[in-house]
């Protein structure tokens, strides 16, 4: 696995095991699942790449192989957890510090503004930490979607960790 130094996704990807619930929800070789943060939104979920990549053309094709199945299992997910009409899934890697490949999949609920539907949802992420969802909820909903995906006998254990998830 290669990490970058200074980057806070290899950061945490180099102490997977000890991250909460909320920073692990599920992982395989290749990718690790998270609740975002900096946004008030319960399913607002990240998908990224255990190894440093900047540019989605850097994935291996082992990497791409799964992306998709990753990306419609936490889907299916969130629809169960949260109860969303529709998940949205995004991918830009252009904020300052968070230049390492990552795939937002947002539970997008029915009573969501239109305002901030479609691309405008990214209005709702940067938010300070009291307008935030708190690190409770946020454990509480990495569990379920781990849950979830573990009854259907989806991977959510990672190679580098012998224990459950």
């Amino acid at each position: 696995m290669t990490l970058s130094v200074g980057c806070s996704v290899c950061d945490d990807n180099a102490r997977l095991g000890s991250l909460p619930p909320r920073e692990l929800i599920a992982a395989d070789r290749y990718w690790r699942a998270a609740h975002a943060f900096g946004t008030g939104t319960p399913g607002w979920l990240v998908l990224m790449p255990l190894r440093h990549v900047t540019a989605v053309a850097e994935l291996t094709d082992a990497e791409a192989a799964v992306l998709g199945e990753w990306q419609v299992r936490l889907s299916r997910a969130l629809h169960a957890v949260t109860g969303c009409v529709k998940t949205y899934v995004a991918q830009f890697a252009e904020a300052e510090g968070f230049a390492h490949v990552h795939f937002h999949i947002i539970a997008r609920m029915d009573d969501l503004p239109e305002e901030r539907r479609g691309p405008r949802v990214f209005t709702m992420l940067g938010r300070s930490e009291e307008h935030d969802l708190n690190i409770t909820r946020r454990d509480e909903i990495a569990v379920e979607v781990r849950r979830y995906l573990e009854a259907r006998g989806w991977p959510v254990t990672s190679p580098f960790r012998r224990s459950r998830i």
